[in-house]
């Protein structure tokens, strides 16, 4: 659903609607100063204050392009997760002293959340973020602070960046799109919340009335199984800070020598699924990569019955974050897959869209690992920014100890 930019004035939220941006080319465009009471034109992270106290807060809208691979903000709609980074973003400043308070802000909410102290003083948080043209938003929800499945220590978290020779510190934060059923966000709720705070909580969605009474227990999330589909080449390589800083390193330790991450991509497979066994690497071919054969054994754990094993054939690419695997790298794995086997691509980058729309309308065998699964896969194996160097050199070890042998 759309509505006009000429439309657009005292009118509830419907989530998912797209809410069309002016066509002047100037600030006045800007769609969400039209849709909420008393809120600013400018920057991704606006707050409005409350009448009854103005060191407090009615709600905050939060704006997100969900392009930046450098902050890349996601919304999870499996999960209805959304990650948000903060308004420290180039070096100059503070954690908190930023220009719109954006940062201080999430450090008070969070620290009512997670002390479980003055719940009504949290304002709710409408998410939107780009929408294809112009300065078109979409609706993406209304959010709660935090996640019933994110430990408290983990929510909010405050990282080192590096840009050029300078290094500053921004917020990587957790919220829940909450599941507000068929219910509109009202538009005279967003007025009370800045005109009667005490009591706008009448007019509030059911699910944040709950949120409000029980903080982070109280949270029921949006959640949208999603339908398979081609994930886009941002998919495919976001990650948290975290695991952005373990894909850098992998690419640092390999950069003179990537044919040598075939091993380490093993690993990783092996990690993934303790299932897949015995992986082993082939010669080396004319274009200068290297495959891996191994097996995935499936067993009824009974130790008196043979497993059943499946080949595997896995190759593994290097690749920096602006070069994808592209169709004839697939179909070099695609041709070398005998019958009864599947095959693995896995690669620090993504798959460009062409070759995975030929893996996936073709019904190929093919298991496909990028960026965002590696993160994931080092990250559940407790492999961090801290611990990988020791971890990528282990390998390089035990590689060494085999041409040796």
């Amino acid at each position: 659903m759309e509505v006009k930019f000429e439309n657009l004035g005292e009118m509830n939220l419907v989530v998912d609607t797209i809410y069309k941006g002016g066509k002047n080319g100037n600030t006045g465009d800007d769609p969400l100063s039209k849709i909420f009471p008393k809120l600013g034109n400018m920057s991704g992270f606006r707050k409005v204050k409350r009448k009854d106290d103005p060191t407090k807060f009615a709600y905050c809208v939060l704006y997100t392009s969900m392009s930046e691979l450098e902050w890349p903000d996601y919304l999870d709609e499996e999960t209805g997760i959304f990650r948000y980074y903060g308004d420290n973003r180039k070096p100059g400043r503070l954690l908190t002293n930023t220009k719109q308070g954006g940062n201080k802000l999430l450090e008070q909410v969070f620290a009512n959340l997670n002390f479980n102290k003055n719940l009504k003083d949290i304002p709710p948080f409408f998410i939107f973020k780009k929408a294809r043209e112009g300065r078109d938003v979409q609706f993406l929800g209304l959010a709660a602070p935090g996640n019933p499945n994110i430990s408290p220590d983990k929510d909010l978290i405050a990282f080192w960046r590096t840009i050029g020779d300078n290094r500053f510190q921004n917020y990587e934060s957790y919220f829940t799109i909450l599941d507000t059923k068929d219910e509109p966000i009202s538009y005279d709720w967003l007025v009370a919340l800045c005109e009667d705070y005490e009591n706008s909580i009448d007019k509030a969605p059911e699910a944040w009335k709950k949120f409000q009474k029980n903080g982070r227990n109280g949270i029921d999330a949006l959640k949208a199984p999603k339908i398979f589909k081609i994930p886009s080449r941002y998919e495919q390589l976001q990650c948290d800070e975290e695991g952005k800083l373990c894909i850098e390193k992998i690419l640092k330790h390999y950069n003179d020598r990537p044919t040598e991450f075939e091993l380490c991509a093993t690993h990783i497979v092996s990690m993934m699924d303790r299932n897949f066994e015995s992986f082993s690497l082939t010669r080396p071919w004319r274009d200068g990569g290297r495959d891996a054969i191994g097996y995935y054994s499936i067993s009824t754990g009974n130790k008196a019955n043979f497993p059943l094993k499946i080949d595997c054939a896995l190759e593994a690419k290097c690749y920096s974050l602006n070069h994808g695997v592209g169709v004839k790298n697939m179909s070099r794995l695609i041709s070398r897959i005998r019958y009864r086997q599947f095959g693995i691509l896995i690669t620090t980058s993504y798959v460009d869209s062409q070759a995975y729309k030929e893996v996936v309308e073709d019904g190929q065998p093919i298991l496909i690992i990028t960026a965002s699964d590696i993160a994931y896969i080092l990250r559940r194996n407790s492999i961090t920014s801290e611990n990988i160097d020791g971890w990528l050199n282990s390998i390089d070890d035990s590689t060494q100890r085999n041409y040796q042998l």
